[in-house]
């Protein structure tokens, strides 16, 4: 194929579709930021994700290659469910918060729903804030459009802990779906 056809090797990558809508909507938050936002404002946002890392050791496979004279034909086998941990943490100019992990009272990881979410910031990033000597009412809060966080309980604990400084979809600024190149700790398993 390569010598007759001049045809090279390729690997596909897959990625979320994007329209020409999402580009506006990406644009047009970056325009409601700069202009919101001053650079004091700027140095006081907390960009915050969650990423699931599977325990059985799998990783993600995108840049994984095997050299060799000829193809080793190695398997990998992994689970169809395998046991995981969902991981929060948040990132700003004054440093890093967290990592807080998404357990049950037995120490097994759980899944991210609104009463988990409210209870972390509550529990978990309040009190840290508070630690760390953080102004909690001049500082910006980041997050993705999740269910888990933008359902009305998530909402009316964000709006208390941060007024009018939420950048959200129902947030004070509207972030845009599928934009995860806009928010420094997304993670892309």
């Amino acid at each position: 194929m390569h010598e007759e056809l001049n045809f090279q090797l390729f690997k596909m990558v897959m990625v979320q579709a994007i329209n020409d809508q999402d580009t506006v909507n990406r644009k047009t938050v970056c325009e409601v930021v700069l202009n919101t936002l001053d650079n004091d404002d700027l140095n006081q946002v907390l960009m915050t994700d969650e990423a699931n890392f599977h325990l059985c050791g799998n990783v993600n496979s995108q840049n994984c290659r095997y050299w060799a004279t000829e193809n080793p034909r190695i398997i990998h086998q992994k689970a169809l469910h395998s046991e995981k941990v969902t991981v929060w943490c948040g990132v700003a100019s004054f440093g890093v918060i967290g990592p807080y992990f998404f357990e049950d009272k037995a120490g097994r990881a759980v899944t991210v729903n609104s009463a988990r979410y409210t209870e972390m910031l509550r529990t978990f990033l309040e009190p840290e804030l508070q630690r760390l000597g953080v102004e909690i009412r001049t500082l910006w809060f980041q997050q993705d459009g999740t269910t888990a966080h933008t359902v009305m309980t998530a909402v009316r604990v964000l709006n208390e802990m941060f007024p009018a400084r939420v950048i959200s979809r129902r947030g004070n600024i509207e972030w845009p779906a599928r934009s995860p190149d806009l928010n420094t700790c997304d993670f892309f398993p």
